[in-house]
């Protein structure tokens, strides 16, 4: 049983984003102060990257652990009510990723997935960020 009413549920879930994102925003400045340039959220692009490289035919995801099923402890836990719910939607979230990440390399194009959990290094961060735009 859910500890919150409905409407503090809803209201709860209404403040989650799923653009603009504290993790999001962390690699946007770190791409940023590398250099490079990118558009956001193409909705033309196979799941709507989150920052996209056209001329370089590279796309990043940013992935939220607990949203995308990342195996990490935060990401691992899973939902602690309503998982008849969360447990096939975010289930259904990972097969999306992957269909995602399979048409636009199959389209042509490189992609890097970030997970929210890798992002506390900003100088492992950059380095890794450099490698997948330079090469």
């Amino acid at each position: 049983m859910d500890k919150l009413s409905t409407e503090a549920r809803s209201a709860n879930m209404k403040a989650i984003r799923s653009v603009n994102t504290r993790p999001e925003m962390t690699v946007r400045r770190a791409v940023h102060r590398l250099g490079f340039r990118y558009r956001l959220h193409r909705r033309d692009l196979p799941g709507t990257p989150d920052l996209v490289f056209g001329p370089r035919q590279k796309a990043i995801f940013v992935h939220g652990c607990y949203w995308h099923g990342h195996g990490c402890k935060r990401g691992g836990k899973g939902a602690k009510s309503n998982a008849g719910y969360w447990g096939p939607k975010i289930a259904r979230n990972k097969e999306r990723d992957a269909k995602a990440e399979f048409d636009l390399r199959e389209a042509g194009w490189q992609v890097l997935v970030l997970w929210e959990c890798d992002l506390s290094d900003n100088d492992a961060l950059e380095l890794r960020l450099s490698h997948f735009l330079m090469g």
